[in-house]
């Protein structure tokens, strides 16, 4: 009896100065979901070794086949400024520590998808703070998965 390959999973990360954002998702589904949030600097203190070590705990406790992180490009013009770059920059230590893959997915606007999604919720201000980046992460993954639903790669 032959078995389906398994639909690749993906563990998303909405980094950010404060925290991170996690969630997962795989491409069977297309459906993504907020995690946890990571309450570390990316780049405090011996360059975010804090931050990578939760990260790759992240991955142990998911088993994701791959990463995908927000990539925060310009809103005017979609470029990579200096926050892409150091999102970039720390992408390929999160590859080298993980040995997993990682892609990047554009994160315009995810944050106030999230704020949009929270709206109704009911949760007060603080509630809705401490979920937003992992709502965000999730919102991030959706649309990558999403993107390769419509080009047909996987």
């Amino acid at each position: 009896m032959a078995f389906a390959p398994r639909a690749r999973r993906w563990l998303a990360l909405d980094l950010g100065d404060k925290r991170t954002g996690v969630a997962v998702g795989d491409e069977g589904s297309r459906i993504a979901s907020p995690v946890d949030v990571i309450e570390l600097p990316m780049s405090e203190g011996a360059r975010g070794e804090a931050l990578l070590r939760a990260i790759a705990k992240a991955t142990d406790d998911h088993r994701p086949d791959g990463i995908v992180i927000g990539l925060p490009l310009n809103m005017e013009d979609a470029s990579e400024g200096a926050q892409a770059k150091k999102v970039r920059a720390f992408g390929e230590r999160v590859a080298q520590a993980t040995g997993l893959e990682v892609r990047y997915q554009d994160e315009r606007l995810t944050s106030a998808q999230a704020d949009w999604r929270m709206a109704q919720s009911g949760l007060t201000h603080k509630q809705k703070k401490g979920r937003r980046d992992a709502l965000a992460a999730a919102v991030v993954l959706e649309e990558f998965l999403n993107a390769m639903g419509r080009d047909g790669s996987s």
